[in-house]
């Protein structure tokens, strides 16, 4: 999917993943007791970030389509589009799945 924004920085955009319908015994969740996904797809990354002391650029560390793992109050919501989006500094990404 072809995103017409691109972040600065090191700032990183993800789509979060849909939150969970029902729990593992098969228990329906409602909207409202629904907690908010801390995994999503990298939909747009930055060039990175410049070091303070050397000046060499520092890439992200994440790749668009990876599906990432991030702290659970990360990042800023957005409306892009038309669709809801997450943008987040890299060090707000845990991780890879």
């Amino acid at each position: 999917m072809a995103l017409n924004f691109k972040p600065n920085a090191d700032r990183v955009v993800v789509e979060a993943a849909a939150a969970e319908e029902k729990t593992a015994s098969g228990i329906y969740i409602p909207d409202t007791a629904k907690e908010k996904p801390q995994q999503g797809f990298v939909i747009a990354v930055g060039p990175g970030k410049y070091a303070d002391q050397t000046g060499n650029l520092i890439p992200v560390s994440v790749n668009v389509g990876d599906q990432v793992l991030y702290s659970k109050y990360g990042g800023t919501e957005v409306t892009i589009e038309g669709k809801e989006y997450l943008i987040m500094r890299d060090s707000d990404i845990l991780g890879t799945l």
